[in-house]
């Protein structure tokens, strides 16, 4: 962390030694007024969460940091959550052209890859080898592929491990997958339901609005495209998670109306698990060479994100997840004092985000999340994809029960 950053964090942890009692005193009388409806348990608007997205001044930060962390206990308890899982990016070959992504290459690029199915079955055994219980797969849109390759990469996987988890494809993906086998989405998510597949990650929202999704990422599905899988997806009776990428060309007006179709979404289906918040890495990706990104958000704005989605999404969504991929561990450990709960997984092998030009991609290692999590005072638990409790641990960092 930059010293910036520590100095305002100290200042937060000033204040929250002071107590909420005199936070609520001394805070802004608009930011106090929405504050307030979150501790009666009264939802706040999108309008509002913009407001908060704009705090500028150190108590009404503070009022919020102290406040999404008094939640976050009061609602999921003092437990920091992870999954031990491993990232299989099966292809890079793409041809979709965000912006924001260097991973994709073109057929013929030297960089371009393209696994085979027995390349991923030993992936999932080294996954398994390590003690993942889940794998986390998602790929370039590559032009010779179809509903069936995803259908058959699940059952590659369910060869290599039968009962190892697969995390698999994001909404574009799923609408790809059903488009190109011309079948309802909902069929599709079935045929892949009935050969075992487990969850879909919430990806390849990016920001849902037009405005920006046309900058940042034309050749994806729309907003209207992405919100319409996503809910046949929870009506298939299968559950996803939820992102944002923020922090290149998008606004906090942005963020807080993707926060409202994210909670009207779960409101409907309820199919979601946990909101994963995502910064923008900018330095090796076109949007930010060609200048018409800035240089990610701010840590600040990262602080914000991570607050304002436990208030704006209590008692709807009640996992929210750091990234010590886009973050660096430091960060999203101090993030966990902010409003999230989990730590995310191990990864074990990243290639997205290091491709982008990020520093923290790769592997961290279980042992390591027990660590940090012990430095914050709190308890860390290993889970399963869909937050069951597999392994509790002590102070010792001893395990110590199967809950």
């Amino acid at each position: 962390m930059d010293n910036e950053l520590k100095e305002v964090i100290n200042n937060i942890e000033e204040n929250r030694e002071k107590g909420l009692d005199h936070l609520l005193s001394v805070g802004s009388k608009d930011i106090v007024a929405i504050l307030s409806k979150v501790i009666n348990k009264t939802e706040i608007s999108q309008e509002e969460a913009e407001k908060l997205f704009l705090i500028k001044e150190i108590n009404d930060l503070s009022l919020l940091v102290v406040l999404a962390d008094q939640i976050r206990k009061e609602d999921v308890g003092d437990d920091v959550t992870y999954v031990v899982n491993r990232n299989i990016n099966f292809t890079n070959i793409c041809n979709t052209y965000c912006g924001f992504c260097n991973f994709m290459a073109p057929e013929g690029d030297e960089r371009a890859y393209f696994l085979t199915m027995d390349e991923i079955k030993e992936k999932v055994r080294e996954a398994r080898e390590n003690g993942a219980t889940e794998v986390c797969m998602q790929g370039g849109m590559h032009p010779d592929i179809d509903g069936n390759f995803y259908l058959e990469i699940i059952k590659s996987v369910k060869d290599a491990v039968p009962d190892m988890h697969t995390h698999c494809f994001s909404p574009f993906e799923v609408h790809y997958g059903a488009e190109t086998l011309n079948i309802p989405i909902q069929d599709f998510v079935s045929q892949l339901k009935d050969i075992g597949h487990g969850t879909f990650p919430g990806t390849a929202a990016e920001i849902l609005s037009e405005d920006v999704r046309q900058i940042i990422a034309p050749g994806k599905i729309t907003t209207d495209q992405w919100v319409h899988t996503i809910k046949e997806i929870h009506k298939a009776g299968m559950n996803t998670t939820s992102t944002i990428m923020y922090g290149h060309v998008d606004k906090p007006f942005h963020w807080a109306k993707h926060f409202n179709i994210l909670r009207e979404i779960q409101k409907e289906t309820g199919g979601i698990t946990e909101f994963v918040p995502l910064r923008f890495i900018p330095w090796d990706t076109r949007l930010y060479k060609k200048g018409l990104s800035r240089e990610g958000p701010t840590d600040l704005d990262q602080l914000k994100m991570y607050a304002v989605a436990r208030v704006f999404f209590r008692g709807w969504i009640n996992n929210i997840q750091v990234s010590w991929v886009k973050q660096g561990p430091e960060f999203a450990q101090y993030c966990l004092n902010a409003g999230a709960n989990d730590f995310g997984g191990t990864l074990m092998e990243e290639k997205i985000t290091t491709a982008a030009g990020g520093k923290f991609g790769q592997y961290f290692p279980p042992e390591e999340f027990r660590r940090l999590t012990f430095e914050i005072n709190r308890r860390p638990v290993e889970r399963s994809t869909k937050y069951d409790y597999l392994k509790v641990y002590d102070d010792n960092l001893k395990f110590v029960e199967n809950s």
